[in-house]
């Protein structure tokens, strides 16, 4: 039809292409926030973040891994759960992103994987180290001066506030905080 047209002297008018970006509302419409849920069979008593990398590199990544959590995928990202503060001394390398609370874009991710033991979590020290190895980048761990108080990280939201912190200041609520499991003082 469009060779007809083009023959005839009339050009069709393009039409634009089906992707995210290009969604009902057009191209410039904004990507909301979305959180990413947990299977209620899984306990969530790390708190949860979730670190995201391309598309591309999803597959390789997931057959790489000796331990998966939960894996969530759109057309775009692949995401895996991570314990809360997976990022303090670690620099996730670009292209992947850290998405503390795993409050992440709304592209609708579906849990593609759910993960075979009882714990959603995904170990963030194998992903990173991956992570590097498929970017290119070597791995950097950042490190605090001897002595040194480490920042207090603003979290969005977590539904464990109190495992969130490494240094456990004191309650802002008054209510009394629960006790850490045994090592982690």
């Amino acid at each position: 039809m469009a060779t007809l047209l083009r023959a005839r002297g009339v050009a069709p008018a393009p039409r634009a292409r089906k992707s995210p970006e290009n969604g009902p509302a057009g191209p410039h419409s904004p990507v909301g926030a979305t959180r990413l849920f947990v299977p209620v069979d899984l306990p969530t008593t790390l708190g949860c973040d979730a670190v995201g990398v391309p598309a591309r590199y999803g597959f390789r990544i997931l057959s790489r891994l000796p331990a998966k959590g939960c894996v969530y995928a759109d057309s775009d990202w692949w995401w895996w759960l991570v314990p809360s503060g997976s990022d303090l001394d670690l620099a996730w390398p670009m292209p992947a992103c850290y998405a503390p609370g795993a409050v992440i874009p709304d592209r609708r991710p579906r849990l593609i994987h759910h993960p075979d033991g009882g714990s959603p979590y995904t170990p963030p020290i194998p992903l990173y180290l991956l992570i590097c190895q498929l970017t290119g980048i070597a791995p950097r761990v950042e490190r605090a001066a001897p002595g040194a108080q480490r920042p207090v990280i603003s979290r969005p939201w977590s539904p464990f506030p109190d495992l969130a912190s490494p240094s456990r200041p004191p309650s802002a609520t008054g209510r009394p905080r629960p006790p850490l499991p045994v090592g982690l003082t």
